[in-house]
This record gives structure tokens, C-alpha cells and sequence, in this order.
């Protein structure tokens, strides 16, 4: 299994991985505009010049940063591709000097295994009124927010 930063080439494999999740109302869906634009949060798991999983990390302050769009594929879970895939950004957030990453989800116990902790959600004020907004479940979230501190 290979982790490697996303190239132009991988947004439609991107696009419909992520999309698939959301259609089942798991994540938010993402535009091929979107995911251009933000090309270089995307991390990618590939196995035989296949896509199995994807995440991203995006920036959102001096201090705070977000997990997001994390996907894998049904037939490659269980697999430890999205610990993997985490761990490659925790580790990107940790170079950029970033001093928290968030994640909101619906498995805390998957984030929980790395090291995050839960959070009430009005501590994020950036994410609530970013991405949020733009959510059909706004503003009756039920995901879960979990935070990860580096250590000074």
C-alpha cells in the first residue's frame, strides 16, 4: 500500500469515492470543482495503481486543522488504510506546525485508536460556520467531534 499526495489525474476517483459515501448521508459531498481547488489537502491510498482510500487535511487557522473526506473503499476496509491515511496527515499537520486537527464524524472509536479525544462542537467556531452551513443536517449535526493536540 502506497500513501502519496493527490494528483490532478486522481480527482474523479476521488470525486465518486467520496460522493458514493455521501449519497448514504456518512460525509459531505464534494464538487469536482471543490476537490480541484483543494487538491493539495488530499492524501491517496493506492494498491496496484488503484485508489482504495483518500483523506484530507485542510487548514484552517494559524492553529487548527481539519480531517476530512476520509473514504476507503468497501471491499479494502478493515485493512488499516484509514489509520494509514490519518496518520499521514497528523504527520503533514505536525511539519506545518499546526497545533490541533479536529475530525467530525460518525466512528469517534476509529479516530479515538489514534489519539483523539471527543469535543463539543461549539469549540469550532470556523468549521460551524464554513463547511457546515452548506450541510443538509445544519444545524442538527449528530456527528461526533473529536480533536487531536501535538504535544509541546
Amino acid at each position: 500500500m502506497k500513501i502519496r499526495k493527490a494528483i490532478v489525474s486522481d480527482i474523479r476517483s476521488i470525486h465518486r469515492l467520496i460522493n458514493e459515501f455521501a449519497k448514504k448521508g456518512e460525509m459531505l459531498p464534494r464538487s469536482l470543482n471543490e476537490l480541484y481547488e483543494n487538491i493539495r489537502d488530499f492524501f491517496i491510498a493506492e494498491e496496484n495503481n488503484e485508489i482504495k482510500g483518500v483523506c484530507a487535511l485542510h487548514i484552517l487557522w494559524e492553529d487548527l486543522a481539519e480531517i476530512r473526506s476520509l473514504a476507503v473503499k468497501k471491499d479494502s476496509q478493515k485493512k488499516g488504510i484509514g489509520s494509514l491515511l490519518v496518520k499521514k496527515c497528523l504527520s503533514e499537520a505536525k511539519k506545518l506546525g499546526v497545533k490541533k486537527v479536529f475530525v467530525l464524524t460518525y466512528i469517534p472509536e476509529f479516530f479515538k485508536k489514534t489519539g483523539f479525544k471527543e469535543l463539543d462542537k461549539s469549540k469550532l467556531p470556523q468549521k460551524i460556520w464554513g463547511d457546515c452551513i452548506r450541510c443538509p443536517k445544519f444545524p442538527e449535526c449528530d456527528e461526533i467531534a473529536l480533536i487531536y493536540e501535538f504535544m509541546e
